[in-house]
């Protein structure tokens, strides 16, 4: 193994740029520590985390009961795969049904397996339930949509990034606009094939794009008059995110299929799940779908712990209360700016939009000043910048990191 001359940000960065794939393209900032709200680099400078690992460090960093449910749980047992039972699985698996109220789950490692798993269990509904023809169910999902990055995912995106030069694509999936419930409603009424709508209730990647209000429960109440399915991709949104426990909370919609990730272990550990009533869950038989990982007793510990630490520190409704007041702030701002144009989003899932085009580099240069002034945040698609603070932030550190935003912003003007 390579020994490092120095221990400094530049020689981990020049390492990972050698020896790893350069899939990502990283803020300039080697981060080895964490705690609530805040993370430090190498050279022991602290910042703000306004990204939480796109939402999956909503109860902060390390959180101390997380982090105990994994270790305790990583001293007595880790992986039984599911070729026989453990004594953590079916505890989890009625503690999550009962959270958010369903009759199964079928829990997975990542966001994009989850996704994928809704995909196959709806395909399966279709044919079994709908008794649609064999190999011609459709799912309708949403331009600009981001549910992962798998072969399957990205056959249905229109983000040319993801999906170029990774065909041929899978078949079986109708796009239509985001927020627009005519399209919906011609789409299902002219084809009896479509089995599912898959949506996020708020679009985080395309840039916190936030749905005209009603949209949810119209769509969910189109769904039900064509026998589809509403599947809701919350694996950005859920877990507190928005103000709610749940995105689609906020207009009272129960999906038919619910995905869930991220947030869902705090941030410590890879678990993500697919929840849904009996009379959709039961077409998985043994064999039709699985994971060596899913639904391992290391998840399922740090997985309740997670959920538990929503519930008791009520993360959901102080999200709901700084995202409100964060919102406010940033349009005192934006009145008299020329580099801002709007801020929008629900609950601490923000993003603010810069005067200029989606290829220009102002919002990755505003984002590095940013991380020079002690805040870490990431643009997206190019002049949207999102902000989504761990959930255990205080309404003084929130009023610190507005003004840490407002102050960079300004030098920008």
């Amino acid at each position: 193994m390579l020994a490092l001359k120095n221990n400094n940000s530049l020689s981990f960065i020049e390492l990972e740029e050698k020896y790893g794939a350069h899939n990502y393209h990283p803020l300039p900032v080697v981060l080895k520590k964490g705690e609530g709200v805040f993370v430090w680099d190498v050279e022991e400078k602290k910042y703000y985390d306004f990204l939480s690992a796109y939402s999956a460090v909503n109860q902060g960093h390390c959180h101390p009961k997380i982090t105990q449910a994994l270790i305790d749980q990583a001293q007595q047992l880790t992986l039984t795969s599911r070729a026989f039972y453990n004594d953590k699985l079916g505890r989890y698996e009625n503690f999550v049904c009962d959270f958010f109220g369903f009759d199964k789950v079928l829990p997975m490692n990542t966001g994009a397996e989850a996704v994928e798993t809704a995909l196959k269990i709806c395909r399966k509904w279709a044919y079994e339930v709908k008794n649609i023809p064999e190999n011609q169910a459709q799912i309708t999902v949403c331009n600009n949509n981001f549910h992962g990055r798998t072969t399957t995912i990205i056959s249905f995106s229109n983000d040319p990034v993801a999906n170029t030069n990774f065909g041929p694509y899978t078949n079986g999936f109708i796009r239509i606009e985001y927020d627009n419930l005519q399209a919906l409603e011609k789409t299902l009424q002219s084809n009896p094939n479509i089995a599912g709508f898959l949506v996020e209730p708020i679009q985080g990647e395309a840039g916190v794009y936030v749905p005209s209000e009603g949209y949810l429960a119209q769509a969910k109440a189109l769904c039900e008059k064509h026998n589809v399915l509403f599947i809701a991709d919350e694996v950005q949104t859920g877990i507190g995110r928005t103000g709610k426990l749940l995105a689609v909370d906020h207009e009272n919609v129960k999906p038919d299929v619910l995905i869930l990730g991220k947030a869902i272990s705090g941030g410590v550990y890879p678990v993500s799940a697919v929840l849904a009533d009996n009379c959709i869950m039961n077409v998985i038989k043994p064999g039709n779908h699985g994971s060596t990982f899913g639904g391992n007793p290391v998840a399922a510990e740090v997985a309740i712990a997670a959920l538990e630490v929503i519930k008791e520190e009520k993360l959901a409704e102080n999200a709901d209360r700084l995202g409100k007041l964060f919102r406010e702030q940033l349009n005192k701002y934006i009145i008299n700016s020329s580099i801002v144009s709007l801020v929008r989003g629900k609950g601490l899932l923000n993003a603010i939009v810069i005067n200029d085009t989606e290829q220009s580099d102002t919002a990755w240069n505003i984002c590095v000043a940013l991380k020079n002034n002690g805040l870490l945040a990431k643009p997206t698609h190019g002049n949207i910048i999102r902000f989504a603070p761990p959930l255990v932030m205080t309404e003084e550190q929130l009023l610190d990191c507005v003004d840490i935003i407002t102050k960079t912003l300004q030098e920008f003007e």
